[in-house]
């Protein structure tokens, strides 16, 4: 199962989930290397497609000898094409114009070839130094749409705006359309969160010490499973008092650990059960378990 949690590789961000969008206000091309070097090794470690759009001041052989200064095998990553490199009139300009549609369109296409291929998703960056002001609605507006479905993919993507052509209000644009920003401020990047993504998050930490809450108090035990292999993801209070085990070490140990462990209540047939549930919906079975003591009991 892949996992939905991402490195970002950035000290100043931490790991991500799949659906963040944000950008990086730069004013040299050593400001960008800063961000999109571990961000790409990161990708790269971590079975993602990666793709760089560049453009002025990081162009395509820059961004290739940045990146190879931390990422030693990185021509055997471009032959296998596990990552791409280009030039911004390959993608965002490649029909002699921009067309918003057709390159959010082309973003869609290449995660799902990416997880075609077995890589857990789609990592990527554009810079936007070759906007002009005559493409700036269209592209502001392609962001939003960006902004607006990202959370559907599994996609990182990270934007790239030169800080001394933004007027102000163009700024409030793009932090608009981004969950957060980037920033350099003497010499140290500093986050800046948009109104919209704080109140989220400070919503999503809400909800998240509620479920906790919910979930502890419970007086039935609960345990939450991974789909693919069954295993143990996560325990409530009942469930250890129920096995006699710590939380972190009943979270570690298998449904066969706990069970009976022969026909049927063996870890086969739990992965079946586990299976089951998750395309139908709730079942209703009868198990016998296994105590930290070596006592079973029926549940």
């Amino acid at each position: 199962m892949e996992e939905k949690i991402r490195r970002t590789a950035l000290d100043i961000i931490g790991d991500v989930p799949w659906g963040t969008h944000f950008c990086q206000f730069y004013q040299t091309k050593e400001d960008m290397i800063d961000i999109l070097v571990p961000y790409f090794k990161a990708g790269l470690e971590d079975n993602e497609f990666c793709m760089w759009i560049t453009s002025e001041p990081l162009n395509v052989e820059d961004a290739e000898r940045a990146l190879k200064k931390k990422v030693k095998d990185l021509d055997d990553y471009i032959k296998t094409g596990r990552i791409e490199i280009l030039d911004y009139r390959q993608w965002y300009t490649r029909s002699g114009r921009f067309d918003s549609d057709q390159v959010l369109r082309s973003w869609v296409e290449k995660e799902q070839q990416a997880l075609e291929k077995g890589f857990d998703g789609l990592r990527l960056t554009g810079n936007t130094f070759w906007l002009e002001k005559k493409d700036w609605k269209d592209f502001t507006d392609y962001e939003a749409s960006v902004n607006g479905v990202i959370g559907k993919h599994r996609m990182l993507a990270v934007c790239t705006y030169h800080l001394d052509k933004c007027t102000a209000s163009e700024i409030v644009d793009v932090l608009s359309n981004h969950q957060f920003a980037v920033i350099k401020r003497k010499g140290k990047w500093k986050i800046i969160e948009s109104a919209e993504y704080k109140n989220m998050m400070e919503q999503l930490q809400v909800s998240e010490t509620n479920y906790h809450a919910i979930f502890d108090s419970a007086k039935d035990a609960i345990f939450v499973h991974d789909i693919e292999n069954g295993n143990i993801l996560s325990v409530n209070q009942k469930a250890c008092e129920m096995f006699g085990y710590a939380r972190k070490v009943l979270e570690k140990l298998t449904v066969g650990d706990i069970s009976l462990a022969a026909q049927p209540c063996n870890q086969e047939h739990a992965g079946g059960w586990i299976k089951k549930a998750a395309k139908e919906g709730p079942q209703l079975f009868e198990w016998i378990c296994k105590h930290k003591t070596g006592r079973n009991f029926w549940a």
